[in-house]
C-alpha cells in the first residue's frame, strides 16, 4: 500500500464482491489498515479460504467470508448480520459486487437486464437498508458505493450496465441526504478502467459486438476514453477508498469521485 495510509484499527467493513478484482485489492488495503473485514464472492472454495486466511495472517485482523448471492435479499441482510454479530460493530460497507454483458439495445437479452440491475443496483439498496441501523446506533458509518465512470457518462453497448451505475450515483446522493445528521457518509466511487476480471471478459464481448480485435478494444475502445492512456491500477482507487472509510473523510458526503485519468473531464 505505500504511503496510502489510514486509522481504521478496531472498525469493521464489508466488501462485497470481494473475492477477486477490485473487491479484493480494497478488502486487502482496509485490512491493512486494521480493519477486521467480512468477504463476498463467486469463486472456488478453496482459494476464497486462501484469501481470507492470507488477509488474517498478514494484517493480524478478523477476516470472514460470507456467499451472499446479491440476487437474494434475504441472503444479503444474514450477510450484514452475520458481520456484526461476529464483530460487534460495522463502520464500512463497500458494494463493489457487479456484473457486466455488452449487445446492442435491441439484441440486449431480457434476462441481462434484470441480472445487471439487480446486482449492480438492487442489491446495494438492499445492502445499505440493513447496514444503515447498525451505523445509527453507532452514530458512525461510512457507505462506499463502487459506481463507474460509466454512472456519470455513457457508451455503447452498455445500457443495463450505464442504466445500473446512473441509478447507484442517485441512490448515494438520496442516502447521502437521510443519514448526514447520523454521523454516517455515503459516497460513490467512479473508476475508469482498471485491468480485473470483468474487464478481461468485457474485452472479449466488446471485440465480438464491435467486430474488432482485442487489442483494437483495449487501445481504441477502452483506452481511447481515459486520457492517460493506462488502466487505473488498484492503489489509485484505494486511496480514496481510505480517505472516504477514514475520520478525514468525514464532510465528504454524496459525492461522486471520479477515478478514471480525465475520462469524465471533457
Amino acid at each position: 500500500m505505500g504511503a496510502l495510509t489510514a486509522d481504521l484499527k478496531g472498525h469493521a467493513a464489508i466488501v462485497t464482491g470481494s473475492t477477486s478484482g477490485i473487491g479484493a485489492a480494497v478488502a486487502e488495503a482496509l485490512a491493512a489498515n486494521g480493519a477486521n473485514v467480512l468477504l463476498n464472492g463467486l469463486g472456488d472454495a478453496g482459494e476464497i479460504e486462501k484469501l481470507r486466511a492470507r488477509i488474517e495472517a498478514d494484517h493480524g485482523v478478523k477476516a470472514l467470508y460470507h456467499p451472499a448471492d446479491m440476487r437474494k435479499p434475504d441472503e444479503i441482510a444474514d450477510m450484514v448480520a452475520t458481520a456484526h454479530d461476529a464483530f460487534g460493530r460495522l463502520d464500512i460497507l463497500v458494494n463493489n459486487a457487479g456484473i457486466q454483458h455488452v449487445a446492442a439495445v435491441e439484441d440486449f437479452p431480457a434476462e441481462k437486464w434484470d441480472a445487471i440491475l439487480t446486482i449492480n443496483l438492487t442489491a446495494v439498496f438492499h445492502a445499505i437498508k440493513h447496514a444503515v441501523p447498525v451505523m445509527k446506533a453507532q452514530k458512525r458509518g461510512r457507505i462506499i458505493n463502487i459506481a463507474s465512470a460509466h454512472g456519470l457518462v455513457a457508451s455503447p453497448y452498455k445500457s443495463a450496465y450505464v442504466a445500473a451505475k446512473h441509478g447507484v450515483l442517485g441512490l448515494t446522493k438520496t442516502v447521502a441526504l437521510e443519514t448526514a445528521e447520523h454521523g454516517i457518509t455515503c459516497n460513490a466511487v467512479c473508476p475508469g478502467y482498471v485491468r480485473t476480471p470483468l474487464v478481461d471478459a468485457q474485452i472479449d464481448d466488446t471485440a465480438k459486438a464491435r467486430g474488432i480485435t482485442r487489442d483494437e478494444v483495449v487501445r481504441d475502445v477502452m483506452l481511447s476514453a481515459q486520457p492517460t492512456k493506462k488502466f487505473v491500477e488498484y492503489d489509485e482507487l484505494n486511496g480514496i477508498i481510505l480517505y472516504l472509510a477514514s475520520d478525514a473523510g468525514a464532510s465528504a458526503n454524496g459525492a461522486a469521485f471520479p477515478i478514471e485519468g480525465g475520462w469524465t473531464a471533457a
